[in-house]
């Protein structure tokens, strides 16, 4: 076992706690924020301990660049996110992060420069644990995003481009973050798997084929605020009752599809959210992600189909609002197997395939460039929370599999 994996856990623990987190106790990086500042500030030092010289994207985030043979070589990029859920667990995107630069770091040790360039990103929103709109800045490099989204706040009021600007960004350069196809030879993102697959499997690491499709929602249910006491049950309009029926039904559709398809409602607020009041709006989260595109639809309208029904059979309004819409991404064939024969050669195991449930910024990076990820073992398959944690030697292995896979690949 090298030191290179132990030392990307342990670093991955220093980012999650204090000053790096929001929150006392807790760990909660969002983009832009003080603890965001602190959080790059370490890393950029980290990167450049490795041999990497660092940068800021027009979006906030943090590309360190180790140099090819040829200086100016177009890269091959490793990296991750360094944004965080709230209450979330310390290895989430920031061990893709870490596992880049203690690549390079091997790299440098050794005296080894490749053919092309590596560059390590730190994307600093994948999560949109801030504002409602995720992978900002990963959208913003591949080019997907011509400006900031207008009138989006956070929980305090404060608008995208006040963030940007607090923070000394420019809102009125974001395109200038969006990179050209020809510097990038490729984007590999390192992740933990978030699920049970691998575990279940008895394996360490496998590698990615595909990101399942995936659509966001916000549903309003607009029923009638009346007393509590003294209206009769027949004649309620219950926003809070139509969409606690309306969550069953996403339940039933998500479950109809099998393994590959799945619907979340994970958020709700209620108005006016007073005891003795009757609700008379309700608004919740809609998450629903399928293995394809046309399964993803098909879902979709199923449920809205379902809950409109539910609105209309207790007369009330409802509306859905759709923050987020992002289509299947295959990873390249050439990365899943280069990738693949990476991990054989460090595990002596034909390499795990999966599907990935989760979004990642590889999802934006595939419009960019060709895209491979490679996932490493989740215990107990718990992600999104304080107790997600990892392996020291599967993370090392997903380290020699990394050093293996670039000494091997031709761009």
């Amino acid at each position: 076992m090298t030191a290179h994996g132990a030392r990307a856990v342990e670093r991955c623990r220093i980012l999650a706690d204090v000053p790096f987190s929001e929150t006392s106790g807790s760990l909660f990086r969002f983009w832009l924020g003080p603890a965001y500042q602190r959080t790059f500030t370490q890393v950029a030092q980290w990167m450049e301990e490795a041999g990497l010289t660092t940068r800021l994207d027009a979006a906030g985030s943090l590309i360190g660049r180790y140099e090819g043979l040829t200086p100016g070589a177009p890269a091959l990029m490793i990296g991750s996110h360094l944004d965080t859920v709230r209450n979330g667990g310390a290895f989430d995107g920031n061990l893709g992060v870490m596992l880049g630069i203690e690549l390079v770091s091997a790299l440098n040790e050794e005296g080894t420069r490749l053919p092309f360039a590596i560059e390590v990103m730190g994307f600093g929103d994948e999560e949109g644990s801030r504002f409602a709109a995720p992978m900002i800045c990963s959208r913003a490099m591949a080019g997907l995003i011509e400006s900031i989204p207008e009138n989006m706040t956070d929980a305090s009021g404060i608008t995208m481009a006040d963030a940007m600007i607090r923070y000394g960004l420019d809102p009125a350069r974001l395109t200038e973050a969006a990179r050209h196809p020809d510097e990038l030879v490729a984007y590999i993102e390192p992740h933990i798997e978030q699920g049970p697959a691998i575990e279940s499997a008895d394996g360490e690491i496998g590698v990615v084929t595909a990101i399942a499709a995936q659509t966001r929602q916000r549903v309003t249910v607009i029923g009638q605020s009346d007393h509590a006491g003294t209206t009769p049950m027949t004649m309620r309009q219950d926003a809070l009752a139509a969409a606690a029926e309306m969550i069953l039904a996403v339940e039933r559709n998500g479950a109809s599809g099998g393994a590959t398809q799945v619907a979340t409602v994970g958020q709700i607020d209620v108005t006016p959210n007073t005891s003795n009041v009757i609700p008379g709006e309700a608004r919740f989260s809609l998450d629903m992600r399928a293995e394809t595109n046309e399964a993803r639809d098909a879902m979709a309208e199923a449920i809205r189909t379902d809950l409109r029904a539910i609105a209309d059979r207790r007369g009330l309004g409802i509306t859905f609002d759709t923050p987020q819409y992002l289509p299947a991404a295959a990873c390249a064939p050439e990365l899943v197997e280069g990738l693949a024969r990476a991990v054989t050669s460090v595990t002596g195991r034909p390499a795990q395939r999966l599907l990935s449930g989760a979004g990642h910024d590889a999802m934006a990076m595939v419009d960019l460039c060709p895209m491979g990820m490679l996932f490493i073992r989740s215990p107990g398959g718990l992600s999104h929370h304080p107790d997600e944690t990892v392996r020291v030697g599967d993370v090392d292995l997903a380290h020699r599999a990394l050093l293996a896979f670039v000494k091997e690949f031709q761009s």
